[in-house]
């Protein structure tokens, strides 16, 4: 679809979702000037924030940019559904919002993560909050670290849990491969405060962070290998593999593949550590 088009389409969608909701929905008087059914542009540039003349171009199919925040403003106006947001942001040229994500984690998608065992597996969220994983996960990285009312979150463990620097061989490039990746997802969601507060702890917390955070260098998942010293079954080596749920708007499925024979061995032991805790320390054999 061409911009042309896909400016079209998103003014269309919009008369047809402004002549759905009817003023007594939004605490206007109807009147009985009214010719028409759902509410006027006036009315829904005034509730939404934004000025007739913009909104009037936006329903033109016009040229102009439209930012998160009034695509979010006018999603909760004309009461859009979580498909119709998304259908929304898409027709505007943006990603959608983690607000219009499925936060939760299906019955059925924790049960493909639960039977990728031995394999490590987990469930992430738009921001990298860490929805769930299975035993060997568990058992390779240890406790997420979470507490003072956070979720566990990925790129929070990195860089915050001394337990994953030793963990991780060659920290310092993983670390930062993981933060370029989370960099890009958090500039498609500016102004969501879930980034927002992550960033900010993190830029408090990590130096590293903060520093290699203002280089505003990005990059997306890309197929990787990257190997781990547990402390008590030695060095794995795992292929990362990313899936997108589609039944579940921005949730994200990470698979770990073991990458030779050896690792292949060693992935019973994982689910071990799971129940006893891993380790501190160096690695064992």
């Amino acid at each position: 679809m061409s911009d042309g088009e896909r400016r079209r389409v998103l003014a269309e969608f919009l008369r047809t979702r402004r002549g759905r909701v009817q003023p007594g929905d939004v605490g206007i008087e109807a009147g009985l000037r009214r010719r028409t059914p759902g509410l006027r542009r006036e009315e829904l540039a005034l509730l939404s924030g934004v000025s007739v003349t913009w909104y009037t171009w936006l329903e033109q199919a016009r040229d102009i940019s439209v930012s998160r925040q009034v695509l979010l403003s006018l999603a909760r106006v004309l009461r859009l559904s979580p498909a119709e947001t998304r259908h929304l942001f898409a027709l505007a040229g943006q990603a959608s919002p983690p607000a219009a994500a499925a936060r939760g984690v299906t019955r059925a998608l924790q049960r493909l993560v639960d039977a990728l065992d031995p394999n490590p597996a987990y469930l992430l969220a738009p921001n990298w909050d860490l929805l769930a994983r299975n035993r060997s996960e568990a058992g390779l990285v240890g406790p997420s670290g979470a507490g003072d009312g956070c979720e566990p979150n990925l790129i929070r463990m990195v860089f915050t849990l001394p337990r994953i620097r030793t963990l991780l061989v060659d920290w310092p490039g993983q670390a930062r491969a993981l933060l370029e990746q989370y960099r890009a997802s958090a500039d498609r969601n500016t102004g969501d405060e879930s980034f927002e507060r992550l960033t900010a702890a993190l830029r408090r917390d990590s130096e590293e962070f903060r520093s290699w955070w203002d280089t505003h260098d990005v990059a997306e998942f890309e197929p990787a290998r990257r190997a781990f010293d547990h402390p008590g079954l030695g060095r794995l080596t795992f292929d990362y593999v990313k899936l997108a749920a589609v039944d579940t708007p921005g949730v994200t499925l990470v698979s770990c593949l073991p990458s030779d024979e050896e690792t292949a061995g060693k992935l019973p032991g994982l689910g071990d550590y799971a129940e006893r805790g891993v380790p501190d320390g160096g690695s064992g054999g």
